[in-house]
């Protein structure tokens, strides 16, 4: 079974958050498993493009955003990632540096998808399945079935994993030549509010979509920036999968950028001399429990609410927790925090920025991760935390209530609250406290989030099944 990724991001080649780890590991897992799994990326001028080697495979030409270009494909020679894969290149368009944020944007996109869909209908081997990942490649499965120019593709089915529906690609309708030649008569397909919207059009041409998490794929009946209606008629195709980690990557044991390294039976040591290592760079106390973010700074992940939470707490809980934040996000909420670290200098170290070896690194020694996200469709950083030994402490939405569940339940191993608000952190974060003083406790919840199995391996194989639910026998 041949099945090809379409994605904006892929971790190590270029990530901004949780699309590109997914895409970076689902498939792996998919090849690992017997599929002949690929992704296609557009190209970008960074660190993992600059030190590999490519081999251009194919170079045509397509017509998007008004005008003929030429594009080439380039195939990642070792197959280091695990999976074969391809970077379309556009000289001028698609071969900068940056993922996002270009103000020539819809081009880029469409010309990617675009050179996706005529590379396919030029290629002798049609895929057996197409895999759409969010809104950036959104309007391929309409393109396949709905452009006359490469209808002889409308047979091979399409997938579409809405990873965050509150961005859904949207264009006005005097942007539609931007589109190769469509049929008219579809263009409502592509609609949603009077503009042109790719996630919408994705969800009503797709043979299947699914969501990140099964909680993930309710919500969006009720909460899905516009698309409520659209998610409440299509809710026949929808199918939620929680997503796994990559434990190669994802691993205390023998994960390079952390020491020392430990397993479930060290944990306790382990976490200690990491702990001690970071509190040290950050000029913290290593004594005091350590609660740490990371992430997006953010409404969506609640990050408005975290400088007063922080600060509070520290009031409250005066002398008795520290707290360290990795992230970036809106200038207003990184101004907050870097006040509060000269208010609380002793107790809060703040990172403003992205660094994925501190990540690991803030992982391996903190005590507790706090999520307080507003919206989070499944979330990986609560799966990274119990991966390394680190309780998690969440609102209760999307994916987290899927995920984590509170210590108070028999099989819990988490810390959870339900209103998204500073009084309820601030509470949230005293159950945790309480919690550190209980050392046997802790140790034992430790060793239990370690041994929890949020691995690809089950996750790969409910993808699986999709895919030969969707194609005849004889192409499995």
């Amino acid at each position: 079974m041949d099945v090809i990724h379409l994605s904006a991001e892929c971790y190590p080649v270029a990530k901004v958050g949780g699309l590109g780890d997914v895409v970076g590991a689902l498939p792996k897992y998919l090849t690992q498993a017997g599929i002949n799994a690929s992704v296609i990326l557009p190209y970008y001028d960074r660190k993992f493009v600059q030190e590999n080697k490519f081999d251009e495979v194919f170079n045509s030409s397509a017509a998007a955003a008004g005008k003929t270009f030429n594009y080439s494909v380039l195939k990642e020679k070792t197959g280091k990632l695990g999976f074969d894969l391809y970077l379309i290149y556009i000289k001028g368009l698609l071969d900068r540096k940056e993922i996002y944020c270009y103000p020539d944007e819809i081009k880029q996109f469409i010309s990617y998808q675009v050179s996706v869909v005529d590379w396919i209908s030029k290629s002798e081997k049609k895929p057996d399945i197409i895999h759409c990942h969010d809104h950036h490649s959104g309007l391929v499965p309409f393109l396949i079935s709905h452009s006359t120019l490469y209808k002889e593709l409308a047979k091979i089915p399409t997938i579409c994993t809405i990873h965050n529906g509150q961005y859904q690609g949207w264009l006005g309708w005097d942007k539609v030549g931007y589109l190769p030649s469509i049929d008219l008569n579809k263009a409502g397909l592509l609609d949603w509010n009077n503009c042109i919207n790719s996630l919408a059009a994705s969800v009503k041409c797709c043979w299947k979509f699914t969501t990140v998490s099964p909680n993930y794929l309710k919500e969006l009946s009720v909460n899905s920036n516009g698309l409520e209606k659209l998610f409440q008629l299509e809710e026949k195709k929808g199918i939620g999968i929680i997503n796994g980690i990559d434990t190669q990557v994802w691993n205390p044991e023998s994960d390079p950028m952390i020491s020392p390294n430990y397993n479930v039976e060290t944990v306790d040591k382990g976490k200690k001399s990491n702990k001690k290592i970071l509190c040290k760079e950050f000029e913290l106390s290593d004594t005091k429990p350590l609660v740490v973010f990371i992430g997006r700074l953010v409404g969506e992940k609640g990050a408005e609410l975290l400088p007063a939470a922080i600060d509070s707490c520290l009031k409250f809980y005066k002398g008795k927790v520290n707290f360290i934040v990795l992230g970036s996000g809106e200038p207003e909420i990184e101004k907050e925090l870097e006040n509060l670290k000269i208010k609380h200098r002793k107790q809060c170290g703040i990172y403003i920025g992205y660094d994925e070896e501190l990540s690991h690194r803030i992982y391996a020694g903190a005590d507790f991760l706090l999520m307080p996200s507003r919206v989070e469709p499944c979330g990986l950083n609560q799966l990274y935390a119990v991966r390394y030994g680190t309780m998690p402490i969440v609102h209760n939405t999307g994916g987290l209530s899927d995920t984590v569940i509170d210590v108070d339940d028999v099989a819990g191993y988490g810390i959870t609250f339900d209103k998204l608000e500073v009084k309820e952190i601030v509470d949230a974060v005293g159950r945790a406290l309480d919690l550190y003083q209980n050392s046997s406790r802790m140790c034992n919840l430790r060793k239990k989030m370690m041994s929890l199995d949020f691995s690809w391996d089950k996750s790969a194989k409910e993808y699986i099944d999709l895919y030969k639910s969707l194609i005849k026998p004889y192409a499995v």
